[in-house]
């Protein structure tokens, strides 16, 4: 059976054929019902565009660029999972680049997609990205939203969630457990997220009387993921050396969480036993895990599909009043990991 065209869709619905275009670019010219009208017919008649032919038409290629730190990540797949839903409802394809936590990587890769003519990009910052100027060059010429790595910028869009209260939260149930002696494993220095991750951490001990230590605080280098389980493994075992170990810590990233446990299991050493343990992490396995993993649960899915109706919006044409800034709520998973043992 030939490919349906717009002028068939146009035509089995009584509407122009610039209507259908429009409903299936989400125009900000065309009513819901109506877009929902022709995606629901074009969907079930297994309508496929002419990318080539809309491409020379109006200057746009129908495709988006996604840039992330790796796909062999849970929670990256997840939030892929959004943006996929999204982009492929409204039209578009995805083309997935991977960073590898990179700087030069990462402007490689948004070289790559501006070189192929993506109509816009979304993108999540490197750990090596802290002046966003490649960004902003690229923003001037496209629509671009960060998402979950986002800022404190008010000249941006992006999707995320509050950094500070996700890791305050974590420590306050850390202190409300029973422990004092708490540690912190963190990447950086100068990334935003994990400087504002870093800072509930801080704020959470400050507010609860407890003294920072310095000693505490471990900073380890996200370059590839053997330099970082290299990195973790080295700071595991410098807590430990010391004459107060610390009862428990907190881990700011999915891959310092699942990393720090497994370095603490290789050394011989029992949670929450020994250490009691929790982090950001969105893995499907958390209650799974040896011992199960207390978790901040960020909502992967809704982060990469509102960034990517945010992105489609600005593609629809219609010029927004201002930036905006989506901060999504996080969620305190406890399981057996960070309970006091006695």
């Amino acid at each position: 059976m030939p490919n349906i065209t717009l002028r068939d869709i146009a035509k089995a619905l009584g509407l122009s054929v610039s209507t259908v275009s429009k409903a299936l670019r989400d125009s900000y010219e065309i009513s819901d019902a109506t877009k929902k009208r022709v995606a629901d017919f074009a969907r079930a008649n297994h309508y496929l565009p002419n990318r080539m032919a809309q491409s020379l038409k109006d200057g746009k290629s129908g495709s988006i660029g996604v840039v992330v730190c790796s796909i062999d990540n849970s929670f990256v797949s997840r939030m892929l999972d959004g943006i996929d839903g999204i982009c492929t409802a409204a039209g578009y394809d995805i083309i997935i680049m991977q960073s590898k936590e990179s700087l030069l990587q990462e402007r490689a890769c948004l070289k790559q997609l501006e070189a192929r003519g993506v109509d816009g990009i979304l993108i999540s910052p490197s750990a090596e990205t802290v002046d966003m100027g490649h960004i902003d060059e690229l923003a001037g010429g496209m629509p671009v939203v960060l998402f979950d790595r986002i800022n404190d910028r008010p000249d941006i869009f992006q999707v995320g969630i509050d950094n500070r209260d996700g890791a305050f939260l974590a420590t306050q149930h850390l202190i409300d457990s029973g422990f004092r002696r708490i540690a912190m494993l963190n990447i950086g220095p100068g990334v935003y997220f994990a400087d504002q991750r870093g800072s509930g951490y801080r704020d959470a001990l400050v507010a609860n009387g407890i003294g920072v230590r310095e000693e505490y605080v471990r900073i380890c280098t996200p370059s590839d993921r053997e330099m970082l389980k290299k990195s973790v493994n080295e700071n595991i075992k410098a807590l430990f050396s010391f004459h107060d170990k610390p009862e428990a810590l907190f881990t700011t990233t999915d891959q310092l969480s699942t990393l720090s446990l497994s370095a603490i299991h290789e050394l011989g050493l029992q949670i929450p036993a020994d250490i009691a343990l929790i982090g950001f992490s969105n893995t499907e396995f958390a209650d799974m895990l040896t011992p199960p993993l207390s978790t901040v649960y960020q909502p992967a899915f809704e982060i990469g599909s509102k960034a990517a109706e945010m992105l489609v919006r600005l593609l629809g044409g219609k010029e927004p009043d201002d930036y905006e800034t989506i901060m999504l709520p996080v969620r305190l998973d406890v399981r057996e990991s960070s309970r006091f043992s006695d």
